[in-house]
């Protein structure tokens, strides 16, 4: 039981929480700090939704979607994960980092998957996930403080009193609508993105034994008489902690840390009455050294990555065919690698989104790997805002109005157009969602403008 964080391991820590822990040992003193910060011994997750009527509630959600945000701490190497053949200069620039393109998974034949992604590929096979190469946030001080609070603040720049934006959808939703009547449930620490005035439950899975119902009650009295404040906690504690009992949460078997986290998120959304939006947080991103390429800790890494996304399918069951996840990071990675075979604090990334309700394909455009096409003449430089993929997601899956985006959720955005075409279905917001024509779609293919350069040179 938890009423908050929990950061203990299963008892036996895996080799994959240990990978982790020493990526974080290995990365910058900055990406340390944040370990300290999030506690983050492998992953944390929070699940979570409002209970209050917001002032202004002008938007309603699709009723069954689910949403699954994984957020990659300590800025992942895009331009590994997802490697573009249509660019030739890329082996070049990345020397031994470089990914043979005959081992990567093919998307098509501009991009190749990294091969350890062998999950995630058989899920673009069947039309279940997506890809925006060279994304990235507003803000590109390659600090991981300041880019991870941009990239939950959904902002376009920080500020000391900002809310998460996911916190900021839940406010503008109305009483009756599934997200809030559902409840919230946060498992590990609460991150930016959900911070603000909406409530937030937590519970974690914990390696001792629980507490007799006769020891709870008694605590319960001894708050209620000398600390309301302690009571109401424990009282959330105690309702997460039944939820998550209810939907199976922790599967109680020899896995990593981050791979029962997966399935958590997964069974509690599976539940009919448990929430519709979860956020999942996985560090150990930071290669500064010895990052490798087709082996190596970023292979490791991806791998369970991979397997972690097919128990959250497992997990997820039938509501797989309605649920979208969606996998971000704070930043990318410098396109040449450093002298300690690692990579350094870059710009653009790679959005992933998998899920049933997801279109197959790769979105968004390639601003290519010349010098002088490089942002500061280091690194990817951001094709697409990552705002555009959350916003495209926010109103085609979930139904909410491009007006109360803009106005609510993602202030200052307006130049942040939606990217549309990453849902298969898209939900109705009250009829503000504009319908797709083939000029839209085609305004959305990949790369685009990269080819079209490449044929007028």
């Amino acid at each position: 039981m938890s009423a908050g964080h929990d950061d203990h391991h299963d008892g036996t820590p895996g080799a994959a929480d240990t990978r982790i822990t020493r990526a974080a040992a290995e990365g910058c003193a900055e990406s340390s700090l944040l370990m300290s910060r999030r506690s983050l011994l492998g992953v944390t997750a929070a699940l979570f939704s409002s209970a209050f009527l917001p002032d202004f509630a002008q938007a309603a959600s699709s009723p069954d979607a689910r949403l699954l945000v994984i957020v990659l701490r300590g800025g992942m190497d895009g331009l590994n994960f997802i490697v573009p053949k249509l660019d030739t200069r890329y082996a070049g620039v990345r020397r031994d980092l470089a990914i043979p393109l005959a081992s990567t998974l093919s998307l098509g034949a501009d991009f190749g998957l990294h091969p350890g992604l062998a999950g995630i590929h058989r899920l673009f096979g069947a039309g279940e996930a997506a890809f925006v190469p060279a994304a990235g946030i507003p803000l590109r001080t390659r600090s991981h403080f300041d880019c991870q609070d941009n990239l939950e603040n959904g902002l376009p720049t920080n500020r000391s009193d900002a809310t998460g934006w996911l916190n900021r959808l839940l406010g503008v939703l109305p009483a009756g609508d599934p997200i809030r009547v559902r409840g919230g449930i946060e498992i590990g620490d609460s991150p930016l993105i959900l911070s603000g005035p909406q409530p937030v439950l937590g519970w974690s899975p914990t390696w001792y034994t629980k507490a007799s119902p006769e020891y709870r009650d008694a605590i319960l009295s001894l708050y209620q008489t000398q600390s309301p404040q302690l009571h109401g906690t424990l009282v959330s504690g105690l309702r997460a902690d039944d939820l998550a009992r209810r939907a199976g949460a922790d599967p109680g078997e020899d896995l990593s840390t981050l791979r029962k986290a997966f399935i958590g998120a997964g069974r509690l959304l599976r539940l009919s009455t448990g929430p519709r939006i979860a956020v999942l947080s996985v560090g150990g991103w930071d290669t500064h050294s010895g990052q490798g390429g087709v082996t190596g800790e970023f292979n490791d890494r991806l791998r369970e990555l991979d397997q972690a996304i097919g128990d959250l399918k497992a997990a997820l069951g039938p509501v797989w065919a309605r649920s979208v996840a969606v996998l971000v990071t704070e930043f990318g990675r410098t396109v040449q690698a450093n002298g300690d075979h690692g990579t350094d604090h870059g710009v653009a990334t790679v959005a992933t989104l998998v899920g049933g309700a997801v279109r197959k394909g790769v979105f968004g455009d390639w601003p290519g790997l010349a010098p002088s096409q490089l942002y500061e003449g280091r690194d990817l430089r951001p094709a697409v805002d990552l705002r555009s993929v959350f916003k495209g997601v926010l109103r085609d899956h979930l139904g909410i109005a491009p007006s109360v985006l803009e106005a609510a959720v993602f202030p200052g955005s307006v130049a942040a157009r939606p990217l549309g075409g990453l849902i298969k279905v898209p939900a109705s917001a009250n009829g503000s969602v504009e319908a797709y024509s083939a000029t839209a779609l085609a305004r959305t293919h990949p790369i685009a403008a990269y080819r079209a350069a490449l044929r007028g040179g």
